[in-house]
């Protein structure tokens, strides 16, 4: 069984007090689910333990500076229940404590892997600022469709997912190509779930964890449900929708009968990806032998998980 781990505080300069607090805030409140993620690969892969480290770092790294970055962005006052690190330690700091991060990424591949691995990581990296880049483009925009957002949830949320499949390979030296094509398919399949389950929590539908609500809708950000229930719409109409600040309203607006149809209607929709994605599992344990095959049975039960956290 490989160790599990998200930050290391050796990692962080132990004379810059500020720096160092700022980190072990933003990493205590954390899931981990991306390091996680790496160690469901490591052990059907027989990755070397401190390989795997690395690569769960790099991970919670690379996502932890997009979040330092995102919610300066976003104006976002909070972070997992906690005051924001921008509002905490002002909007410099943030930002120099994310790109702090990322330039440990490059140092940790660097030293532990390979050189195919560090490129696809940049790339990786350019994708989710490319996708932050396009999200405030259309935001306030009502002409959004469907090929847009998910544009948009392919370039943030599912390419950490996808590097989470990739990257142990890639550790390996094993860069077939269609092995692959199959694992970067299967981390969109498993992003674009993720990011329509927290598109359907704004609107306080399936809300477990009790998360803030309305943040999307109240920055002006059509989400791909409110896109989805808003399809038939006029741009006139999605305006005044944005414009309601209370869920209350907002339902009253769709309509309480039609607002149950079209959280139905969204759900039958990523059924259908969900049993996409087992079929792509399908495809991938075609590919494998022997104890590489468990990553299938250990990723099967994600893609319900994801869609209804539960």
């Amino acid at each position: 069984m490989h160790n599990f781990i998200t930050y290391e505080e050796s990692d962080f300069p132990s004379h810059i007090h500020k720096l160092k607090s700022l980190y072990i805030e933003l990493f205590s409140g954390g899931k981990g689910f991306r390091a996680r993620l790496v160690t469901l690969l490591a052990d059907p892969l027989a990755l070397p333990n401190n390989t795997s480290i690395c690569l769960q770092k790099v991970v919670e790294y690379i996502h932890n500076s997009s979040l330092l970055h995102d919610d300066l962005i976003d104006g976002s006052p909070l972070r997992r229940g906690k005051t924001a690190a921008w509002k905490n330690y002002g909007p410099d700091h943030a930002v120099l404590a994310g790109d702090f991060l990322l330039a440990k990424v490059i140092s940790l591949l660097s030293k532990n892997t390979n050189i195919e691995l560090v490129s696809y990581t940049a790339d990786v990296i350019m994708n989710l600022i490319e996708g932050e880049w396009i999200q405030d483009d259309i935001r306030h925009k009502t002409n959004i469709s469907m090929a847009d957002i998910n544009h948009v949830h392919n370039l943030k949320t599912a390419s950490l997912k996808k590097w989470c499949l990739r990257a142990p390979f890639y550790a390996l030296n094993n860069t077939d190509e269609k092995l692959h094509a199959l694992l970067e398919e299967i981390g969109r399949l498993m992003g674009v779930l993720f990011q329509r389950a927290d598109d359907l929590i704004d609107y306080d539908i399936r809300n477990t964890e009790n998360k803030n609500i309305l943040g999307d809708h109240k920055s002006g950000y059509l989400n791909s449900f409110a896109i989805f229930a808003l399809q038939e719409q006029s741009d006139n109409y999605k305006k005044d929708f944005l414009q309601l600040n209370e869920l209350e309203k907002i339902q009253e607006y769709i309509g309480n009968t039609n607002w149950q149809n079209k959280i139905k209607a969204f759900d039958e929709i990523n059924t259908e990806l969900v049993n996409q994605y087992n079929n792509e599992l399908n495809k991938l344990e075609e590919l494998l032998t022997g104890k590489e095959k468990e990553i299938c049975t250990q990723l099967l039960p994600l893609g319900h998980l994801l869609y209804w956290r539960k």
